[in-house]
């Protein structure tokens, strides 16, 4: 499954992944719905985690379509990791300024990590199918 030729372009990856910022950053910015519900299911954990894993997805073909660098894997893993820790700290600081938010969620950002690690370790499984060399 060969994507079409735009999509081989690191300058694409990097703007979806900006997007993504953008977009996190005023989803944190809206007041929640009200105070938490204790759950079976901590939906809000699942939501962490899978918006965190399609950013890291979107980072890592940004880095690794970065032709002239050749990162190797491993440091496209720490650098998707680091950034995205980064992020969600920074996303967990800025929730703690809303009413009705739990910013500086050890849970959350915890969720946010493991969804950005399986993100990054899925797409190098991916990563030959959908960007052969």
């Amino acid at each position: 499954m060969k994507l079409p030729s735009f999509c081989q372009r690191a300058s694409l990856w990097s703007a979806l992944f900006t997007i993504w910022f953008v977009t996190l950053w005023l989803l944190s910015s809206r007041p929640g719905p009200g105070p938490q519900l204790e759950m079976v299911v901590p939906i809000d954990k699942v939501l962490h985690f899978g918006y965190f894993f399609g950013g890291a997805g979107m980072l890592s073909a940004a880095l690794f379509l970065q032709r002239k660098k050749a990162l190797h894997w491993s440091t496209i893993h720490l650098l998707v990791i680091l950034a995205l820790f980064a992020v969600g700290s920074l996303d967990e600081w800025h929730q703690s300024w809303y009413v009705f938010r739990s910013g500086n969620d050890a849970g959350d950002l915890t969720a946010d990590i493991i969804g950005g690690l399986c993100g990054t370790l899925l797409f190098r499984k991916l990563q030959p199918r959908v960007f052969p060399q």
